[in-house]
């Protein structure tokens, strides 16, 4: 099942403030438990980050992780996605390697799979 995108500012302030984080040099993952059906997931890319290619390649490269990633979730999550700004540098294995990390970490996905 294809996940959804969130575009609501309130579903992105709950996994703010109420959701669990972890954080790398490259991506910072906000994730909660939902009782919606399926994965929901937000990319936020700060204008810190730099121009709009180097923000756009941001989020191309966070969604190409996450989309490899999807099929080993369990259950139903909401997830925010950070972007650094190391994120447009570097390669999307190393994001993907990050991202996998930290949604163990989080429970997400499970260490054997």
């Amino acid at each position: 099942m294809k996940s959804q995108t969130l575009k609501e500012n309130k579903d992105f302030k709950r996994l703010y403030y109420r959701g669990s984080s972890k954080a790398s040099s490259c991506i910072v993952t906000y994730a909660m438990k939902s009782r919606a059906r399926g994965c929901r997931y937000g990319i936020t890319t700060s204008k810190k980050i730099g121009n709009a290619v180097e923000r756009n390649r941001s989020r191309r490269v966070i969604r190409a992780a996450f989309s490899q990633l999807e099929g080993r979730i369990n259950g139903s999550w909401d997830f925010v996605f950070v972007a650094r700004s190391k994120t447009s540098r570097v390669k999307m294995q190393r994001v993907y390697a990050e991202m996998e990390k930290q949604l163990k970490a989080l429970g997400v996905i499970n260490e054997s799979n």
